[in-house]
């Protein structure tokens, strides 16, 4: 006999994001003693760290109202993450970056910025996937991707990112809040930010070391 865990569409996928939510906690305290016990090296610790990061801030703003706490959440699943609730909801950064925090001053100014970029980068494109695609809910995501890119200052003035990000933000500027992107216009979009996203890693100081 099946058993169903749901009772209509909502309720699937309300489990389907606990699921999603639970593999992302567990997969960042598998990152974080990998990193600690130098099974990985810093770089792909960083670049996956970040990764995870930027999907469970969009993950839980999307279940805030259902999901409060997230310490509450690991607590009732009996997850036992000290490592990754540590990095997800108190920290917010990887451990690389807090590390060049303590070593200089200025680099980590740099460091957090970037792994602010890729943050932003992320959410933004998750937040397609998710189809959050009303102007009141793509303009703030482009706009705090735009601002923290201006703050790089290694990229030129006619990066790729600024460029077509420039253009996107005056287009949906010219649209009302409650607009819609189009199924063509939020694939074009999801395009330009995965492009733009390619050329800012390839950019990166030392990208190819």
């Amino acid at each position: 006999m099946e058993v169903k865990l749901w009772n209509d569409k909502r309720e699937r996928e309300m489990y389907e994001n606990f699921s999603e939510l639970y593999a992302i906690i567990k997969a960042t305290e598998k990152l974080e003693r990998a990193y600690i016990r130098d099974v990985i090296t810093s770089s792909v610790y960083e670049i996956e760290c970040q990764k995870l990061i930027a999907h469970f801030k969009t993950l839980s703003s999307t279940l805030k109202d259902t999901i409060p706490s997230i310490e509450r959440f690991a607590d009732t699943y009996k997850m036992d993450c000290p490592a990754a609730i540590n990095r997800l909801v108190t920290s917010g950064v990887p451990a690389t970056v807090e590390h060049r925090a303590a070593a200089a001053s200025s680099m980590t100014s740099s460091a957090a910025a970037v792994a602010e970029c890729t943050q932003n980068f992320i959410t933004a494109m998750d937040s397609l996937k998710l189809n959050m695609i009303a102007v009141d809910q793509v303009h703030p995501l482009l706009s705090d991707l735009a601002t923290s890119l201006n703050k790089l200052t290694f990229l030129p003035s006619d990066f790729l990112g600024k460029v077509k990000l420039k253009e996107w933000i005056a287009r949906l500027s010219k649209m009302g809040a409650a607009d819609e992107l189009t199924e063509q216009q939020a694939r074009q979009l999801h395009f330009d930010l995965e492009s733009s996203y390619n050329s800012f890693m390839a950019a990166l100081p030392n990208a190819g070391n």
